[in-house]
This record gives C-alpha cells, structure tokens and sequence, in this order.
C-alpha cells in the first residue's frame, strides 16, 4: 500500500507539471505590466489560443493569502489578448502575482511582481523616480520584409533597457511597424502586433516595469499615414487591446488620446495620426477636439514637469519629413499658448526620425521649452546632423540604436530633470541636465 501511495503521488506529480507546461504552450507573450496608480494595476498577456485567465496576487513577503481576480477570456475577437485589473490595492507596496491560465499556474523564469505608486500627496516630497522613453521598435520578419540588409536588429538594447530599472516605459509611436500584407486587414493588423510583442529578448521587459503608449504611422497604418487611411479603426481595435489603458479617447477624442501621472509629473499622450490632414500649408496634425483638450489640460495641471509625448518631432523648426514644423501654424498655434499662459515645465517628448536629439527653445517672453527625440531602438538609424534645426542643443545628435533614461530628483524647491542616452551596449553616450 505505501509504495503504492507513493507511485500515485509520482504519477499525480508527473501529470500536474505535463498539465503545466501544456498551459505554458497556451500563453504566446507577456505577462505585461500596463498603467499602475496608487490603488490599482492593469496585467497584459497573450495567449495562442481561447483560453481563461487569472490573477492571484498578493504584497511580497507578506502573510497574507493570494487574493483572486475575476476570470476573463482571451478571445479571438481580441487576438486572444486579455487585460486584467487589479483593485484595491495599497499604495506604495510591493506585490507578487501568479498567471492562471485554464486554472493552471504558468511559471516565468523571472519574478512577476509590481509597485504601487506612493500616496506623497499633502504628505511629504514627491518621489523621485526614472523612466525610459524610447521609438521605432522595428523587429525583422523575413518573409515580409523587403530583400537586402535586414531594417532590424540589436535586439540585446532590450536587456539593457531592463537592466536601467525604470519605474515605466514610454513608447513613442512605431511600437510595431505594419508591413504590405498587414495594414490591407484587420488579421494583418494583428498578427504583425502579435509577431512583434512576442518577441523572445522582449519577454522579461514586459513584466517588469510599468508600459504606456501612444502611435506613429507605422503601427496606425502604411508610411507616413492620416486621417484618410481605412482601416483605422482596426488599428485602434489593436492599439487598445495590445497597450492597456483606462484614459483612451480622453477629451472626447476619438482614437488614443491618453493621460496619466506618476509621481509629480504628468504625461499627455497625444495621437498624431487619427486627425492629420494631407493639406499641410492649411491643415492639423492633432485635429481641433485634441488641441483643445490638451490646452485645457494644460492649464488645469500643477504637474512640476508636463510631458507632452507625440511621434513627430514638434519644436525642430526643419519643416521636412513629417515635422510639426510643415504644419507651421499649428506648430505656432501651440507655441503661442504655452508662451501667454506662461506655463512651466513642459518636454515634448518625440520620435519617428531614427535619430535622437534634444531641441531647446527659449521665447521672448523667458519661457524655455525642450523637445527630446528618442530614435531608434531597433530600427535602423541615420545621421541628420546636417538637417537646418536652428533650435538643436550642439552636439546632442546621436545617430546609432540607443533609447533615453530620465530621471526627475530632487525636493520639490529643487527638482531636477536629467536625461542620459543609453546604446545597444548600455553605454551613455550623452548626458544632459534641463534648465528653466
């Protein structure tokens, strides 16, 4: 009877892990961390297939018994991804999680855990805090690729960028990059999202910091789209289901106009595609309804530092490619309302050009105001140095793969924002303190 018991338990044990790792096979990417404020926190993932999920939970080292979330079903509908949200949580702590899926554990070769943010407010300092802001975000597909030299690669960037810690990631638009085939359908859209997230060096990334985002033309639609391209709508479907948020549409917009903050600082995430006119001498890039909000917003915020993060670049004044400058009077629209409300602390924070720079404009009037493009992180790059952007900080143009570290320190009589720009190695190459 004893060695009986003990075979039975073998064979359980033996069918438990087989069990296991066949719902390993279920899972195709993440788990992902999405927005996380003081009380709550959103998990992605993928599946390869319909499939249950859940979330046990509880603070790391604590006593306390896994606390369960609701059950939800990663659909085809939804390329089988499902987001999960975490309530009640305590702010400031740290928590530990298990992935469920089909009511079996499936395991991760790296801690799953988060960090509420902090309840500082009308209690002491805010929190100092880094976070990595980063674009063009190309991974080679072979078979639809164009022939030649790979446009993709250096993949290691991407345990560099883990390695930093942040306390979140900003993308900045060509999260993906829709190829011919992709952006002609909606199962194009999302098998071109699901090829890019599932992206193996991509994995423990995910999980470890907290990811937010807005587009670019290559993950709405073909090279350099607006408003006119039809399937934008299942771009949007694929957006919302593949980057977590509470806040789309925000301003009564209509595609992935977003805003959240961490810490004291906040970050308007403006969709510089669902409006964009082909006319440019006459016509917007941000449309009237998100203008206006974001003016609003403005105004309304006590933020130390305003973040107002767009794909193209917005300060250069080198009207070419797909810079704000070719849209001149909006650009100056923009400009003009900053500079009479005398509002403080704002960084653009942009993309899309394969380079990186910082663009720093002082008005008249004293107010001073930066735009940091961050390109590209695997995509291919290129040198612009000769581009006429009068307004470039000297020597701040990098023109290989690199993404770029922010920190904010300080108390709030002296807080400091820095930015340092990392390579594919992990090494700085360019450091810069911001001044008002």
């Amino acid at each position: 009877m004893k060695y009986f018991k003990i075979a039975f338990a073998l064979m359980f044990a033996v069918i438990s892990v087989l069990e296991s790792n066949a719902q390993k096979e279920v899972l195709k990417s993440g788990p992902m961390l999405g927005p996380v404020t003081l009380r709550d926190a959103s998990i992605w993932l993928q599946c390869k297939q319909q499939a249950v999920v859940q979330i046990l939970y509880k603070k790391k080292d604590g006593i306390d018994t896994y606390t369960r979330s609701e059950k939800i079903q990663a659909l085809y509908e939804n390329g089988y991804t499902a987001t999960l949200h975490l309530t009640d949580l305590t702010p400031g702590t740290t928590y530990q999680y298990q992935l469920k899926l089909n009511n079996f554990t499936v395991s991760r070769p790296y801690p799953l855990e988060f960090t509420t943010q902090a309840h500082w407010q009308y209690r002491k300092d805010a929190p100092d805090f880094s976070f990595i802001a980063g674009s063009c975000f190309y991974i080679n597909d072979t078979e639809y690729d164009r022939p030649g030299k790979p446009y993709g690669g250096e993949y290691e960037i991407i345990a560099h960028m883990n390695t930093t810690k942040p306390d979140l990631m900003i993308w900045l638009g060509d999260n993906t990059y829709l190829r011919e085939g992709d952006y002609e359908s909606r199962s194009g859209i999302y098998y071109r999202n699901t090829h890019t997230r599932s992206l193996p060096e991509l994995q423990p990334f995910l999980s470890s910091t907290a990811h937010y985002a807005t587009w670019d033309d290559h993950d709405f639609g073909p090279n350099d789209s607006d408003w006119t391209y039809p399937l934008k709508h299942h771009s949007l479907d694929a957006f919302k289901d593949f980057w977590p948020s509470e806040s789309y549409g925000a301003g009564h917009t209509d595609g992935i106009t977003s805003s959240f903050t961490h810490s004291d600082c906040q970050f308007f995430m403006l969709d510089g595609r669902w409006y964009r006119t082909v006319d440019k001498e006459n016509g917007t890039i941000l449309g009237e309804q998100q203008k206006y909000w974001l003016k609003e917003s403005l105004l309304y915020s006590t933020a130390r530092f305003k973040f107002i993060c767009v794909g193209g670049q917005f300060l250069s004044d080198f009207a070419g490619f797909e810079n704000f400058a070719n849209y001149k009077d909006e650009r100056q629209e923009i400009l003009d309302f900053l500079d009479d409300n005398n509002i403080k602390g704002v960084v653009f924070l942009t993309g899309d050009r394969h380079h990186s720079e910082i663009t720093k404009l002082k008005t008249a009037k004293g107010n001073v105001f930066y735009d940091v493009t961050s390109s590209a992180i695997t995509s291919s790059t290129y040198d612009h140095s000769k581009e006429p952007n009068s307004l470039r900080v000297p020597n701040t143009m990098i023109s290989e793969r690199n993404f770029a570290v922010f920190k904010v320190s300080g108390d709030k009589k002296n807080r400091k924002l820095d930015v340092i720009f990392k390579n594919t190695q992990g090494k700085e190459v360019l450091e810069y303190r911001f001044e008002e």
